[in-house]
């Protein structure tokens, strides 16, 4: 896959981690871009991400390089973490002849070890030299942690007779949670759009994808999505909501594969729930019981056994706080019905099995109180999960 014009990207092994494979991805966007972030909410904020929340803001929204470590998250290293990410973020500008405020580092892997930027400055020469348009599979590799494999997704759109690309890659397998956007993803696009317009572009694509998974509850100290856009489509720049319309559009779409694929390979994941929840009093009760149900061990338990036990996905809907009458809820697995209006109907259990056997199983609760509503991805929870974390630093 190729990036969008004016994006270069490689990924090399710089021995940040213990396999030998890529570990360090630079993202470049040859004459700078406009750019767009959300960082994660845990209080517990990596250096890379106070690093870069204040480079960003110095910048203006100006962004020439991204780089990203696996291995590492320099999260909760104190003064000594925050130096390290400043001699990586230094020593890239340098190298690229950029200022240093457009340079932002990420980083992901074990807490509470500082970043070795010795051996990441040592490998940002390789780095250089491997940019490449087609660079995207590579740099999408070097992020990995516990992922299964790479995340990377793409999109086309069309403004005032212009053809657009997006094209986005992600990490995230473990510690997937709302909120803020739960994972590392890097969004790329040719648009020409000013800062404030592709904030709020990102923000309402994120809605719709990276804060509606979960697979196990937790939100990392590193969370980052960049949505950065180079211009190169030409044009004039898209400042509004209405401008942005097509691009938003295809930067959602980008996500929500991205957020897709995430769930997908989360820690000894074997299916997803895809949970929709209709007929709500507000928004928030919508979000609620998805909530619920996408959190709760005994749904995703019963997920990974493949037992269409809904009277647990019930019980989750009925301690989330939402506001409805028990007696006029529905709840069917894809097009079969279960319950239809407070009471079981006639099914075959064996339809229903089925339907739970599938790589994604289709939840759908009607709560019969009013016209909001809300959708969640979740992974199911295994001994695999157990197995994964219980090793992940030995």
């Amino acid at each position: 896959m190729r990036l969008p014009a004016g994006f270069r990207a490689s990924g090399v092994y710089a021995g940040v981690r213990k396999k030998a494979s890529p570990d360090v991805a630079l993202l470049v966007a040859e004459r700078g871009a406009n750019a767009a972030a959300l960082f994660t909410t845990n209080r517990f904020q990596a250096a890379p991400v106070v690093l870069g929340r204040a480079d960003l803001k110095a910048s203006g929204g100006r962004v020439r390089a991204v780089v990203v470590n696996a291995g590492c998250a320099n999260a909760v290293t104190g003064r000594a973490g925050m130096d390290a990410a400043r001699r990586v973020r230094d020593a890239a500008a340098a190298i690229l002849g950029a200022p240093r405020r457009e340079v932002l580092v990420s980083s992901t892997g074990v807490i509470g070890v500082i970043l070795p930027d010795e051996k990441i400055r040592a490998a940002l020469p390789a780095a250089k030299a491997r940019l490449s348009v087609s660079g995207v599979d590579a740099a999408s590799r070097a992020i990995l942690t516990t992922d299964v494999s790479p995340k990377v997704a793409r999109a086309t759109f069309a403004w005032k007779g212009r053809r657009g690309t997006v094209v986005g890659i992600a990490k995230g397998a473990g510690m997937i949670h709302p909120n803020m956007a739960t994972m590392l993803a890097f969004v790329t696009t040719d648009a020409a759009a000013t800062p404030a317009c592709l904030k709020a572009v990102l923000r309402h694509a994120a809605d719709r994808s990276f804060h509606a998974i979960s697979v196990d509850g937790d939100t990392s100290t590193n969370d980052t999505v960049l949505l950065l856009a180079s211009g190169a489509m030409g044009g004039t720049a898209m400042r509004s909501a209405k401008d942005a319309a097509p691009l938003r559009a295809a930067v959602t779409a980008v996500c929500r594969t991205l957020a897709w694929l995430m769930v997908r390979d989360g820690e000894g994941a074997t299916r997803v729930l895809d949970i929709s929840i209709t007929g709500a009093r507000s928004a928030e009760d919508a979000k609620a019981a998805a909530h619920a149900v996408a959190t709760s061990p005994l749904v995703k338990t019963a997920l990974n056994g493949g037992d269409p036990n809904w009277g647990r996905i019930l019980a989750a809907v009925g301690r989330s706080g939402a506001r409805f009458s028990a007696a006029k809820v529905s709840l069917r697995l894809g097009r079969l019905v279960l319950v239809d209006r407070g009471l079981p109907v006639s099914y075959r259990e064996t339809d229903a099995a089925k339907i739970f056997a599938r790589e994604r199983v289709p939840v759908a609760v009607d709560l019969g109180a009013g016209k909001a509503s809300a959708f969640k991805l979740a992974s199911d929870l295994g001994h695999a999960y157990v197995s994964c974390n219980a090793d992940y630093r030995s």
